[in-house]
């Protein structure tokens, strides 16, 4: 079990570590092209990215949120991503960084909270259900490629 000793911004030099997480989650990405996500992200007043790093300042978890602006829709915050490396798992790493994301919420003024999961992913589902959170619907998202 992994302790989470900081939630903090992401670094340059935890390209490999997040593109490494990334991975597990599913995506497969390069630290490069990961790197170039990140600038993007920074970049950006309406999204962030949140680390959480072990006694040796690895980062061992990230979570990514955005604002979500609608016309049917309260001002709301998207989880677009959250992961904790497999060994770290279970032991509240995804909770600290759950916490962060709301609190950066609503320090921006959201009053909900969204994230979607696969339906494959029992885990998350679990996980997540523990926070507080319920199913408001099921959709199908779709792709087209450009």
């Amino acid at each position: 079990m992994a302790t989470v000793l900081a939630i903090r911004p992401p670094r340059s030099q935890d390209a490999a570590a997040l593109a490494e997480l990334s991975g597990q989650l599913g995506y497969p990405v390069a630290a490069d092209e990961l790197t170039g996500r990140l600038a993007a992200v920074a970049g950006n007043d309406h999204a962030a990215v949140l680390v959480a790093s072990d006694a040796a300042d690895r980062a061992i978890g990230w979570v990514h949120v955005e604002l979500k602006r609608t016309l049917v829709a309260p001002l709301t915050a998207q989880i677009m991503g959250l992961v904790v490396d497999a060994g770290a798992r279970g032991g509240g790493v995804g909770r600290e960084l759950l916490q962060a994301a709301e609190s950066w919420a609503a320090e921006r003024g959201c009053r909900q909270m969204l994230v979607g999961t696969r339906v494959t992913r029992e885990r998350a589902h679990r996980f997540y259900a523990r926070e507080g959170y319920s199913v408001k619907k099921t959709s199908y998202f779709l792709e087209k490629a450009l």
